[in-house]
């Protein structure tokens, strides 16, 4: 069986959690308490010498990273539905994975670890604000010409990974409402079956 090693109040594990529910497969979940420093113990370190959460465990295959996981699961469970082969719609997924790992990290998710663990970031939250606003106004450009941000067709593991963020942009006193599109976006998503919240309530009623 799949084990992830996770710690459920996190952004970034969500993603995974949230792909393997979709993707309706059977998985034990490990929680590793960052408050307690278990992520940097021998043990852990053992495991992934980086001392971060997600990792995935799959038989002898050991993946850490969520966008890395994430690739994972979408090429071994998800076919080319999630993660396509032809060089186009491989490059348009690798540019928002990308920005999931860069300006997403870097603004939303960035700025919802400075709201909630006050004095961890020594950034100005105006201009962790201002990322945030940057990258959603991006966003909502995209998504005003596609259903989805890589394909038009059908989401991919970028939605994946950038839903799991966005959608908990409230916890940053972040409102997504002048964004349009992108709520929309987020509905869309949320419909999905098998989805989750980060609590692990579902979203979905298919």
């Amino acid at each position: 069986m799949i084990k992830l090693y996770s710690f459920p109040p996190s952004a970034n594990p969500y993603k995974v959690r949230l792909f393997l529910e979709m993707l309706g497969l059977e998985y034990q979940s490990e929680t590793v308490n960052l408050l307690e420093g278990e992520h940097k113990t021998p043990a852990f370190l053992a495991i992934n010498p980086f001392g971060q959460v997600p990792v995935l465990i799959d038989g002898e295959v050991t993946v850490a990273d969520a966008q890395a996981c994430l690739i994972y699961l979408g090429r071994k469970y998800g076919r080319e539905e999630w993660l396509p082969t032809d060089p186009v719609g491989a490059a348009q997924v690798g540019e928002w994975m990308s920005r999931a790992a860069n300006e997403i990290h870097n603004g939303p998710w960035l700025t919802r670890f400075a709201t909630m663990r006050p004095g961890r970031v020594d950034i100005p939250m105006e201009v962790l604000h201002e990322r945030c606003h940057g990258i959603l106004g991006v966003m909502d450009l995209r998504l005003a010409k596609q259903n989805w941000l890589a394909l038009d067709d059908r989401p991919t593991i970028a939605d994946v990974a950038i839903f799991a963020i966005v959608s908990l942009l409230g916890d940053a006193k972040i409102a997504t409402s002048q964004y349009p599109n992108v709520e929309a976006w987020l509905a869309r998503f949320g419909a999905l079956p098998g989805t989750v919240a980060l609590d692990g309530t579902p979203l979905s009623d298919k």
